[in-house]
């Protein structure tokens, strides 16, 4: 089990945790390291270290708090999470789409798409801090209705109650809260929470209703603006009894507004998953056009990409056409196989920014094009034609700006 746990530990790779020991510096002395976990798992003996804190940029200038293991944690979480995961998954509900075995993002998108069709309304339900609110007692009580092993009871409460440790090298005691938004175990826990704060609870409560959840993002179906209302100040209520709160600002009602609904003053939009929900228009099969309601690349995910191409400044140090590809290539080919899923044509702002970047590159690099803009767009043309394999979006682009 140890050793099919690192190997999984490995694939995902990861940073190193507060002991500064990443994957390959831990592969060194494998053997002794596997050794070392298995022999205190096995005893009773492991406790696991401190979190390392991390701190990653979000939108509007706030942060978001992660916690990353030690590579030697993250192999022990590894183990208990392979034991726990199949009996979770036999009781978790068929509309729980995040870090589930044969589930993904865009199977959740697909269902919000379909369902937008049926259902006129969508509480976009936001809850805030999740990761740093669960409740250690009602977790381990939820996860006791399934697990009789005293063992993997004892390490998962050690690892809710691991200190994280801060950059300026002070140490957080958890009181009770929060499970690290980093660790291998934690998505399976934050499962198991939200299928009976919410999954369970709907589907006891409010039988007729759709939704949709991935992870700790949530979209609710309803019929009615008055049963949207009724059903968000339940569920208000229901998070507030589980120790959760909904974003006061970011949770909203919103109206599916398309050919069919005319009503008007309401809230027509809301983000899942990196798309923007919205009315639009659209071809029909019959000619001319018709109001759908349907997705497409956010406003956030759109700045997120453009901000991610920006500090890689690689008109500064790149050296070579190939150097370039092999830097943008893993990345271009990420945002197309995601974004490019429900509508061709969704990166074509993302790629005219590209290809303003490369021409800047190309005006540093090569001394003979410095003075002409125009000399650097032909040679960039040029080589979109010559090499249409260098850049991955190049081979299925029909065109560039």
């Amino acid at each position: 089990m140890v050793e099919q746990a690192y190997k999984k530990v490995r694939r995902n790779n990861g940073c190193a945790g507060i002991d500064k020991i990443s994957v390959q510096t831990f592969e060194v002395n494998l053997s002794n390291n596997l050794y070392k976990i298995w022999n205190r798992m096995t005893s009773g003996s492991y406790f696991p270290p401190a979190v390392r804190e991390q701190l990653i940029d979000k939108e509007g200038g706030q942060k978001r708090k992660l916690g990353i293991p030690t590579v030697g944690d993250r192999v022990a979480q590894q183990v208990v999470k392979d034991y726990l995961e199949p009996r979770l998954e036999a009781i978790f509900h068929k509309s729980s789409y995040g870090y589930r075995p044969m589930k993904s993002a865009h199977q959740a998108l697909t269902a919000v798409k379909t369902n937008v069709r049926q259902y006129a309304w969508v509480i976009d339900l936001d809850i805030k801090a999740f990761f740093d609110n669960v409740d250690h007692d009602k977790l381990m009580l939820a996860l006791e209705k399934h697990v009789e092993e005293k063992w993997v009871l004892m390490y998962v409460r050690r690892w809710l109650q691991a200190p994280e440790a801060k950059a300026d090298g002070t140490f957080v005691v958890k009181e009770g809260r929060g499970t690290p938004q980093g660790g291998v175990l934690s998505p399976l826990l934050a499962n198991l929470y939200l299928h009976y704060t919410i999954d369970k609870w709907l589907e006891i409560n409010f039988p007729t209703l759709s939704f949709v959840r991935y992870a700790d993002d949530m979209v609710i179906h309803c019929t009615s603006e008055n049963q949207a209302q009724l059903v968000l100040e339940k569920i208000k209520s229901r998070l507030k009894d589980c120790n959760l709160e909904a974003h006061q600002e970011k949770t909203k009602i919103v109206y599916c507004k398309d050919y069919r609904r005319a009503l008007k003053g309401k809230p027509t939009k809301f983000d899942f998953l990196g798309f923007s929900f919205r009315p639009e228009s659209k071809p029909s099969h019959r000619g001319g056009m018709f109001l759908g309601y349907d997705c497409t690349l956010s406003q956030k995910s759109h700045s997120r990409i453009l901000k991610e191409l920006r500090d890689l400044r690689f008109d500064r140090w790149v050296r070579s056409w190939q150097e370039l590809a092999n830097l943008l290539n893993p990345k271009i080919r990420g945002w197309i196989e995601y974004y490019e899923k429900f509508r061709k044509g969704s990166l074509s702002a993302v790629f005219h920014h590209l290809q303003n970047r490369i021409a800047k590159w190309i005006s540093n690099h090569f001394k003979r094009f410095r003075k002409s803009r125009q000399r650097v767009f032909a040679y960039l043309r040029f080589m979109r034609r010559r090499f249409s394999a260098l850049f991955y979006h190049w081979e299925i682009w029909l065109s560039m700006a």
